[in-house]
């Protein structure tokens, strides 16, 4: 039998938690009936689902929610807490939600639609007021408001989407719920939990941590190199930093930055585990949502030892559990941002695409694209869909952002909303050596697979026994691409795209989404 896995990250202390549940749920000898902050004046409910209406009152007091000709009933239990669920709900509204208790509440102007929650770092978090500026169509976007049916949300009261509401809020967010809005004529609600520079470790809670077998193993790897990394830390790289600081004093330039020391295991940087979670999240749920939209990757796990497929993960895992609404649908961005060309660069969506380049001298035998590889890898899990971004704008902050809400929107009405749509690009499926070619079949090849710019398809790279990788002649052969090198007379691996900046890998499917980063080997 395997032996037990240390857990770490459950000692961190959960205080942000604590406080969270005392404000929320902590009730007086004597508490009126009362409501969590995001249920409000102008919020939207989710359509088509139960959904869950909450709060506080005095221990055993009678709690009855009034809402769209319904009436539910509860007593509160042994802590003052209560909660109702409503049967799933039209598409409309206005309507008012009244809570009797003790005291009555009302709250007004709800509306009954889709609801989405954007959540990661900076580019989630970015405002439309700052990228209107150098986005023209999202400027478009915002001047256009008032949207009357579309709601926001950041950790504060709902607002209607008005121009002065807009453009404080997230821009991706935003454009991503007027394309929705748009589509399937129904009231929308956005709900954003972002803060910039943050690693995902900062965004799970304790508990998904705690309760993952898969990251829990790597920690307890990571653990055991930790004390030759701090005693490394201590006794070389310190003393290197502290001459290094003297001489520039000495020498009247600026000192180095302080090295940070390696990171504990089982934190996030030194900083407990999802200290982010309890801030932004937690305060959401239960609140019924269609589902989540992430932007985030720059900066990675910060989880020693941890890489951002694993801990994703869990973190998928874990806010569908503590969200209690099984596996809703889970949207990422794809990560990095940009690096490839467009099918057609005068489309608004893929304007800021790298220029199509000529294929480098050779292909890359290392691991340049094996970061791009882990982001498509998190597509694995149940439910969870990306936002291809290759042709989308490059940069740690891409400036198109009504582009990436665009695309991202599509990937929902496509994967959520099962509209005939096309989302993604050329797939990787499956493929077949034939002699000394090989033939690469492909998912979603929409409305047919295509080659854009330049005389040739190209970007594929074939090897043989010898693990050495040679650029491959293609052609398109209905939904398959056929490849060949007179250097490779007996080909045992295929890669697409195989690196991070790839503007020079040229498949598209005839609906304009680039064909996928991928390879056949495990070298």
């Amino acid at each position: 039998m395997r032996p037990s896995l240390r857990v770490y990250g459950a000692s961190v202390t959960t205080r942000v938690l604590s406080i969270c549940a005392l404000v929320l749920l902590a009730v007086p000898a004597s508490a009126d009936v009362a409501l969590p902050p995001i249920l409000g004046d102008h919020m939207v409910l989710q359509r088509e689902t139960p959904v869950r209406i909450w709060g506080t009152a005095d221990v055993g007091e009678d709690v009855a929610v009034e809402f769209a000709r319904q009436e539910k009933k509860t007593t509160a239990d042994g802590e003052g807490r209560w909660s109702v669920t409503l049967d799933p709900l039209a598409a409309g509204g206005p309507f008012e939600l009244t809570v009797h208790g003790k005291k009555t509440i009302t709250i007004r102007d709800v509306l009954v639609g889709e609801v989405w929650v954007g959540a990661g770092q900076s580019n989630m978090a970015g405002n439309v007021g700052h990228y209107a500026k150098v986005d023209p169509v999202l400027e478009r976007l915002a001047a256009a408001s008032p949207y009357a049916r579309i709601r926001l949300t950041n950790r504060g009261p709902w607002r209607e989407a008005n121009d002065k509401n807009v453009r404080g809020f997230s821009a991706l967010l935003f454009a991503f719920g007027v394309k929705l809005h748009e589509e399937l004529d129904v009231p929308v609600g956005l709900m954003v939990g972002a803060a910039g520079g943050t690693p995902s470790g900062a965004w799970l809670s304790e508990a998904a941590l705690a309760a993952d077998p898969a990251i829990q193993e790597l920690i307890e790897k990571y653990a055991a190199t930790y004390p030759a990394l701090l005693r490394k830390y201590e006794e070389v790289t310190l003393p290197a930093f502290e001459k290094a600081a003297k001489n520039a004093v000495a020498a009247g330039k600026p000192a180095p930055r302080t090295p940070l020391p390696p990171i504990r295991p089982g934190t996030v940087n030194n900083k407990p585990v999802g200290h982010l979670y309890e801030v932004y999240i937690r305060g959401m749920q239960p609140y019924t949502i269609r589902g989540v939209l992430w932007d985030q990757g720059e900066s990675g796990t910060q989880v020693g030892g941890v890489d951002q497929y694993t801990l994703m993960g869990a973190l998928i895992r874990g806010w569908r559990k503590e969200w209690g609404q099984g596996d809703f649908p889970f949207i990422y961005v794809q990560k990095p941002s940009g690096e490839g060309c467009a099918f057609d660069p005068t489309d608004p969506v893929t304007a800021r695409a790298e220029a199509f380049a000529p294929l480098p001298a050779a292909p890359d035998q290392a691991g340049d694209g094996r970061n791009v590889e882990m982001h498509l890898r998190i597509r694995e899990y149940p439910n969870t869909g990306m936002v291809i971004s290759s042709d989308l704008g490059s940069g740690i902050h891409p400036e198109n952002k009504s582009g990436y809400g665009s695309r991202a929107a599509t990937v929902a009405l496509g994967m959520v909303y099962e509209k005939p749509v096309e989302y993604y690009g050329p797939t990787y499926e499956t493929h077949v050596v034939e002699g000394s070619n090989v033939r690469v079949s492909f998912a979603h090849v929409g409305r047919g697979l295509a080659q854009k710019h330049g005389d040739t398809l190209q970007g594929f790279a074939l090897a043989g026994e010898d693990k050495q990788f040679r650029w491959a002649d293609a052609r398109i052969d209905g939904a398959t691409v056929v490849l060949s090198s007179p250097e490779v007379t007996k080909p045992v691996a295929v890669r697409y795209a195989w690196g991070t900046k790839r503007a020079w890998a040229n498949l598209f499917n005839a609906d304009g989404l680039p064909g996928m980063t991928f390879r056949t080997d495990a070298w």
